[in-house]
């Protein structure tokens, strides 16, 4: 018996699905009109989701099936979006990655034993080329997003992992996969294309685990974006083998989009894009450079309370705050805007410099600050205020790190070397605010903070903050 949408009422319904992702996608490329966006992505999704489970392709008998794994995974989702902390958002994402990359890697082995697909010839060829391309992208992304997931978390350790030839390593894999990809086309029967099929899936879940192992913690960021691509050109992939131009053209906008936000992130990071996808993202062929070399730093740390740090900010005329992943962590934000807000009263001209990977993803500080009702025309982006910083009489840096290093511009042998940074050394007085001197996700030491001209503010950023208002308004 066949479902209730007509085959044309199910196609109608794919394409504003279709434009509604689109509108969704422009919308989030602002962040007045990201709220929009996301409003937009809803509807569409819905739209999708009943579209599919009462389309023609469904029987009545299957219905309870999918409403029923429709409710537990719904279930699970709003769980997560209850409990999961905004600074755990990009290793939620990255989970969520590699669960679109095991569907697809299982919609290619379901797709293949499905008996009931009877093609030959061309079309035959094709739809094994399908599965096979499907399931390689799909195990890359699952194993690939786990490690990723690790690194984020905190299981995992931030530094890489550079194993010897490591790219002769990857090279070699690929002509592997090439090569059972022949033997897999040439199978005579199921049982004999499932030998090839295994051994290529064995070898994508070693590739994705050995191509974000062999990434640095600080460049994670672009890492979640690529597997973003990924878990996109797998989507698309599952919709051609289940013939379904919806998941295609959404695995394409996703696929296309996540790696186009990758080239911009790694542009903005002074990286190769290349080597992004070939997994030797800012590596190179070497060993990571050991702690203490070239610009070990030199001096003493100079600590500054809250009330100093409050009669800096009143007589300063000029400042500039860079949020970092520390205050997310503490919850500062509201505080931020409360400071913000009584130094703007007071005549001081006060700006954000958000830098483009802030916050292990880009757009995490601005979400943050925009939450706290923090003006849009004040967040500014790095390449807009690296200028002004001579001019500025208090850079205050809340939680960051490696974004404020100027070992990526003076230590050559530094992890981060060539990625810009925010350069606070180069106001009158820079305050740092940390809990304590631990690095960064680089792993390497700052020299910011033994620098003359700043000081060091430890402690809880919502705490500090909090005193250094209470300072303000006394």
């Amino acid at each position: 018996m066949s479902a209730v949408l007509t085959p044309e009422l199910a196609t109608v319904s794919y394409i504003g699905a279709t434009i509604l992702f689109i509108l969704s996608l422009g919308g989030l490329s602002n962040p007045e009109t990201s709220r929009r966006g996301n409003l937009y992505g809803m509807i569409g999704m819905t739209i999708a989701v009943l579209a599919t489970v009462f389309g023609p392709r469904v029987s009545f008998a299957g219905i309870p099936w999918i409403i029923g794994a429709m409710v537990a995974g719904g279930a699970i989702g709003l769980y997560a979006a209850r409990t999961v902390q905004m600074t755990q958002m990009p290793e939620l994402v990255a989970l969520m990655h590699s669960l679109v990359g095991l569907a697809a890697a299982l919609v290619g082995f379901a797709s293949y034993i499905d008996t009931s697909i009877e093609l030959t010839g061309a079309e035959k060829s094709i739809h094994e080329m399908e599965i096979y391309i499907g399931i390689l992208i799909g195990a890359v992304t699952f194993s690939g997003s786990l490690i990723a997931f690790g690194k984020l978390n905190g299981k995992i350790g931030g530094s890489p992992l550079l194993l010897p030839a490591r790219h002769w390593l990857n090279l070699l894999g690929l002509l592997v996969v090439i090569w059972f990809g022949r033997e897999f086309l040439n199978a005579h029967s199921i049982s004999d294309g499932m030998t090839p099929l295994v051994v290529m899936t064995v070898i994508a879940l070693l590739f994705g685990i050995h191509m974000v192992m062999a990434i640095g913690g600080a460049d994670m960021p672009v890492v979640v974006s690529m597997l973003n691509s990924y878990s996109g050109w797998a989507a698309a992939a599952t919709g051609f083998m289940l013939s379904n131009d919806l998941l295609i053209v959404v695995g394409a906008l996703v696929g296309s989009s996540g790696a186009i936000l990758s080239y911009i992130m790694c542009r903005a990071m002074n990286r190769n894009f290349i080597s992004v996808i070939a997994g030797g993202f800012g590596t190179g062929g070497g060993t990571p450079a050991a702690k203490g070399d070239a610009a070990q730093p030199a001096g003493e740390v100079v600590p500054i309370s809250s009330v100093e740090t409050a009669e800096l900010l009143r007589e300063a005329k000029s400042v500039i705050i860079v949020p970092g992943y520390g205050m997310a962590v503490a919850q500062a934000q509201h505080t931020v805007y409360e400071i913000t807000k009584y130094l703007r009263e007071k005549g001081v001209n006060i700006r954000f410099g958000i830098h483009p990977v802030a916050g292990r993803m880009p757009g995490h500080m601005n979400v943050l600050l925009a939450e706290a009702k923090v003006p849009y025309d004040i967040v500014m982006e790095m390449d807009e205020l690296n200028d002004d910083f001579p001019q500025t009489d208090v850079a205050m840096v809340i939680g960051a790190n490696d974004i404020v290093n100027p070992g990526a511009q003076d230590d050559p042998s530094s992890p981060i070397a060539g990625m810009p940074v925010l350069e606070v050394w180069k106001a009158k007085t820079s305050i740092v605010m940390k809990r304590s001197m631990a690095s960064g996700y680089a792993g390497v030491d700052n020299p910011l903070f033994y620098k003359e001209n700043n000081r060091m503010l430890f402690g809880d950023a919502k705490k500090m903050l909090d005193e250094v208002l209470s300072a303000l308004k006394a």
